[in-house]
């Protein structure tokens, strides 16, 4: 087996995923491979051999997760353009995407070094902010986008939404999520929007407590481009959050146009282990 230059993203301040990171660097180097960790990481694991992340996106092969859902979010995010292969292990909660257990681990890792895994690809999402027409940030996302109001008050924020220059509607909502298959059973089922099989290409818009009862939740196709335009901010300040980890205020006139990224993320997946397994083992389905 070739050397491979293995990258390590672990949820810091864990001390489970501390342990599992040192077993794992040993592992690599036992078995000849290089191990690639960021110096924040490196510190909290008492090591001097920590690199920049610039460094890592140079020299990253394969990529191991260490932690929960939002771990590998993050992770996702820097390494999109790469399609590297993500290795998500489950030292979280959930775990919908980190689905790996400890246990598997070094099986998953062994097929991933060798070649022989299985990946899962998951559409990412390109969203631009326009400030006066022109571009002032640009985002990847893998989960999803959130625009609302957030203030001393629960207020409910207007939003004009586009789908292909065509109108959709203006909501009166508490916000609106934008969401891919894979952010289909985040935030936006939790606001009543459908699950969404990770395979199907498509582009969930759901409306939080919309004022208008009629307002549903839309499934788009993925070549479409939805725009979002603030119409009233009043008082208080309206958010874009990004994957729930990134913030940008938006003032009113702005617009945040959506679209389908130029290119996946893979997530290495157990081959047996299908996706509806995976909704009844978290979701607790059948379960009384």
């Amino acid at each position: 087996m070739d050397t491979q230059n293995v990258a390590i993203f672990a949820k810091v301040h864990d001390p489970r995923c501390q342990d599992v990171a040192t077993e794992l660097i040993s592992w690599l180097e036992r078995n000849n491979h290089v191990h690639l960790i960021e110096e924040h990481l490196a510190r909290h694991l008492g090591r001097t051999d920590g690199i920049t992340r610039e460094e890592i996106l140079l020299q990253a092969e394969l990529v191991v997760v260490l932690g929960g859902d939002g771990t590998l979010l993050s992770v996702a995010r820097l390494f999109y353009g790469k399609e590297l292969p993500i290795l998500g292990i489950n030292l979280g909660s959930l775990g919908f995407l980190t689905e790996v257990t400890v246990e598997e681990l070094y099986p998953e890792l062994e097929r991933c070094l060798a070649g022989t895994h299985t990946t899962s690809p998951r559409m990412m999402l390109e969203v631009r902010v326009l400030r006066e027409g022109k571009q002032i940030e640009k985002y990847p996302v893998l989960n999803e986008i959130v625009i609302n109001r957030v203030g001393v008050l629960a207020r409910i924020v207007n939003l004009k939404a586009q789908v292909d220059h065509h109108i959709l509607t203006n909501f009166k909502a508490d916000g609106l999520i934008v969401s891919t298959p894979t952010g289909s059973t985040g935030y936006s089922m939790s606001a009543g929007g459908p699950v969404i099989h990770p395979q199907v290409s498509c582009i969930v818009i759901t409306p939080i407590c919309p004022h208008t009862l009629t307002n549903r939740p839309i499934v788009v196709t993925d070549q479409s481009v939805i725009s979002i335009t603030v119409t009233s901010a009043l008082d208080d300040k309206v958010y874009l959050t990004l994957d729930g980890q990134v913030g940008f205020e938006l003032l009113e006139g702005d617009s945040v146009e959506v679209r389908r990224g130029a290119t996946s993320t893979h997530l290495a997946v157990p081959k047996n282990r299908d996706y509806f397994e995976v909704l009844r083992t978290k979701l607790k389905w059948g379960e009384r």
